[in-house]
């Protein structure tokens, strides 16, 4: 996948557990999909919604939240 583009149906595809949008300024988030965290998950690292610039670490920030599971 390239950031110029980018099928935000394939990453859907690849991480059917969040919702994705990209912003106005082409910044991609992804916010869990039907899932509250609590406060402990989220002091152990888990994030409600990620975000980044660019595709490369957007899909990063994805992988390290799913492997946290």
């Amino acid at each position: 996948m390239s950031t110029v583009g980018c099928d935000l149906d394939e990453v859907r595809d690849r991480f059917p557990a969040w919702v994705f949008f990209r912003s106005d300024a082409g910044a991609f988030y992804a916010t869990r999909r039907g899932e509250r965290l609590s406060f402990e998950e989220i002091g152990t690292g888990l994030q409600q919604t990620v975000c980044a610039d660019e595709l490369p670490a957007f899909l990063a920030l994805l992988r390290a939240q799913e492997a946290r599971r």
